[in-house]
């Protein structure tokens, strides 16, 4: 259990610390007026069309940064995919198939995600499409074989 909460706490401060970097590094969108309309997606879905820099939403800020400065947003993804593989582990601690199936809805979630990525109006988002669409297939094997350990687990369990 120490093993786990080391995990838990060094997962959660790269998240926090890559969080607020690509946070700031994001906040260059404010000046690049060039990058509101193709970058600003979720600002416009929302509000319509960016007029001025007060308009752009938090959201679109990460990805500003996805798009230009890569590396922290990257290791946002990464560190908060651990993070929800050890908390679901924790809370599926005692069944198998409940972990298994924790891990495929991730697993089904970030394949989701890699295709709303790959339809962003911008093309520099292909690191987080293939990221998104690995994470979704490892996470996914990952979930089918623990089902099917789980499952011989319980044939070889001899019957009273």
């Amino acid at each position: 259990m120490f093993k786990i909460m080391i995990q838990l706490g060094l997962s959660s401060m790269v998240f926090l610390f890559s969080a607020l970097v690509a946070w700031y590094e994001g906040s260059n969108i404010l000046q690049n007026v060039q990058e509101w309309e193709s970058t600003a997606i979720f600002t416009q879905q929302l509000n319509g069309a960016v007029t001025q820099s007060n308009d752009i939403l938090l959201v679109d800020y990460f990805i500003y940064a996805a798009k230009f400065f890569p590396t922290f947003p990257i290791l946002m993804l990464l560190s908060g995919t651990h993070l929800l593989i050890i908390i679901g582990y924790l809370l599926f601690k005692r069944s198998q198939k409940g972990y298994a199936g924790f891990l495929s809805l991730i697993g089904i979630l970030y394949l989701g995600i890699s295709g709303i990525v790959a339809n962003f109006p911008t093309n520099d988002l292909q690191t987080f499409f293939n990221l998104f669409f690995l994470l979704g297939i490892l996470l996914t094997v990952a979930a089918l074989a623990k089902a099917l350990r789980s499952n011989r687990k319980k044939e070889q369990i001899p019957s009273m």
